[in-house]
C-alpha cells in the first residue's frame, strides 16, 4: 500500500501546473526487471519474447533462468573454444559470420565451468532449483531452443550428445577439481 502525499506547488515549474491526474513525469529510476531473459530480448521483438516465454511455460520442465543460463553458457563455451566472434564491418553486410559449432559434450563442460565460476559450491543447488539434475537436461533445453528457432543445429547433433557427459553428484565437488581446471 502506498501513502499518497501532496507536494507543494512551485509557480515557476510548468510540471506543477499539470492536473493531479496527469501522467507522472519520467524518473531516473531503473525500470523493473522483466521475467524475459536478457540475452533473448536484445535480438527479439516483444511478440517473439512472449511466444518464447509461453513455450517455456507450456513446456514446464525448466525455469526461464535455466534457458538464459544455457544461452550464456553457449556464448561462454564458444568464446573459450574459438575466441571472440569476428565483427563484420558496418558497411559490409554481405559477410557471413564464421560458423562456430559447439558439440553437446563441449557445451556441457562449458556450462559446468560457467556454473562453478558463478556459484562455486552452490552450483548444484542453483541448477537443481531450475530442475537441471543431469547433463541430459542441458540437451533438453538446447533442443527446445532449436525447436523455437533460437538456436541452429547440424544434422549430426543429437540429444544423445548430452547423455551422461558427467555425473552431477561429483562434477561440482570443488574438492575434486584442480583449481587451474576452473580457469581453462
Amino acid at each position: 500500500m502506498r501513502r499518497e502525499t501532496r507536494k507543494r506547488r512551485d509557480p515557476g515549474n510548468a510540471a506543477d501546473d499539470a492536473p493531479d491526474d496527469a501522467a507522472p513525469a519520467p524518473t531516473s529510476r531503473a525500470a523493473p526487471k522483466s521475467s524475459a531473459p536478457r540475452t533473448v530480448t536484445k535480438a527479439m521483438d516483444i511478440e517473439a519474447v512472449q511466444r518464447y516465454l509461453r513455450a517455456i511455460h507450456d513446456d514446464g520442465r525448466y525455469a526461464p533462468a535455466a534457458f538464459e543460463f544455457v544461452r550464456e553458457g553457449l556464448d561462454f563455451t564458444a568464446r573459450a573454444l574459438f575466441g571472440q566472434a569476428p565483427r563484420a564491418a558496418d558497411d559490409d553486410e554481405s559477410r557471413t559470420p564464421t560458423p562456430r559449432h559447439v558439440s553437446g559434450q563441449q557445451l556441457c563442460k562449458g556450462l559446468r565451468r560457467l556454473a562453478l565460476r558463478r556459484w562455486g559450491l552452490l552450483a548444484p543447488a542453483v541448477l537443481a532449483r531450475w530442475n537441471i539434475r543431469a547433463t541430459r537436461d542441458f540437451g533438453e533445453i538446447v533442443f527446445l531452443l532449436i525447436e523455437l528457432g533460437l538456436l541452429g543445429r547440424q544434422e549430426s547433433d543429437s540429444i544423445h550428445d548430452f547423455q551422461d557427459v558427467y555425473d552431477f553428484k561429483t562434477a561440482f565437488d570443488l574438492r575434486e577439481i584442480p583449481l587451474d581446471a576452473m580457469d581453462e
